[in-house]
């Protein structure tokens, strides 16, 4: 029960379980330079239980951005009956790679190895955790990103990259066909003009082509979600994924949201600018909607979620589809 939430709380949700969050988990990685750590968030019952992987933002606090961070979605999603992962990668301030590794300091390629290496160890982790033997639906994987996570997401899903500082980064193709759904919150657009001169110098890395992009996505995004450190353009940037990416069926606009999206990187959070119980209420509720229908086929969460948005939250978000 959240008695903060208003007009949110119209919109369906599963019966929450109880979970069990256990952490940290730890993944011998010698190419990665360090061992990869995690926090897996599971309910305590069940089997056949879906698998998130939510990868973290390179926000400027410096625990949010770690396996420690994200509560508000790892433990509402794991409290809807998924099994949540989460990696800390390599631009992590507290337990991240050192500055001077390559790939510092947004790690892309790094990031994407985390994730693959914990789908190929997916068994060898359930043997580490007697409270998930056996429990996991390695069928039904999905990814979950923010801002820099959502750029990892989106590569996961089929997206492509080209560094115009880099010749060996042309067209990169690291689609994850293991991954069947994904969500992507705030998650960078085009790169070159649009990007400020300052990014565009520093960080050609954020260049995302998301015309390859074919699973299924949920694109998430806020109205207000002004950045000129990053882009010369307003909010409309984060939308390139929807308008671009074949796959991405559905994009959720977050009224009043700007890049926190009312606060999903931490409780209480100080980096989050527009907390709002309501507005993060409405990015669980419907994500975790999408994220259902999109895993098993027939299941009508996500026709429910927004039908009751449209009926009794409409101030709150809009959806557009394709």
């Amino acid at each position: 029960m959240n008695n903060l939430i208003d007009q949110a709380r119209h919109l369906p949700l599963r019966e929450s379980v109880q979970t069990v969050s256990i952490s940290p988990v730890v993944l011998p990685a010698p190419a990665r330079g360090t061992p990869l750590e995690m926090r897996i968030t599971a309910p305590m019952t069940g089997s056949a239980l879906p698998v998130l992987l939510l990868s973290h933002g390179a926000g400027p606090s410096l625990y949010l951005s770690s396996k420690d961070g994200y509560g508000p979605l790892a433990n509402f999603y794991t409290e809807q009956g998924f099994a949540v992962i989460q990696p800390t990668h390599g631009n992590s301030k507290v337990a991240g790679l050192p500055h001077d590794a390559p790939g510092a300091p947004l790690f892309w390629r790094s990031r994407i190895e985390d994730m693959k290496l914990i789908l190929d160890r997916l068994e060898e982790i359930e043997q580490m955790l007697p409270a998930l033997t056996g429990r996991l639906d390695h069928d039904r994987v999905a990814v979950v990103g923010h801002s820099m996570g959502g750029q990892t997401a989106g590569m996961l899903l089929g997206a492509r990259l080209t560094n115009s500082k880099d010749a060996r980064d042309t067209d990169v193709d690291v689609l994850e066909p293991r991954i069947k759904a994904g969500v992507l919150l705030t998650a960078p657009g085009n790169g070159g003009a649009e990007l400020s001169d300052y990014v565009r110098e520093h960080f050609p890395e954020l260049n995302p082509d998301y015309s390859h992009l074919t699973t299924r996505t949920l694109v998430v995004v806020g109205d207000a979600d002004v950045n000129p450190f990053m882009t010369v353009r307003g909010p409309e940037w984060y939308t390139a994924a929807y308008r671009d990416g074949p796959g991405c069926d559905a994009m959720l606009t977050i009224i009043g949201g700007t890049h926190g999206l009312g606060g999903i990187a931490g409780y209480d959070a100080k980096e989050t600018t527009d907390e709002d119980p309501d507005r993060l209420a409405t990015v669980q509720r419907m994500t975790a909607a999408y994220l259902r229908s999109a895993l098993y086929a027939g299941d009508p969460s996500w026709s429910d979620a927004s039908r009751a948005l449209h009926d009794h939250a409409s101030s709150l978000a809009r959806i557009n589809s394709k």
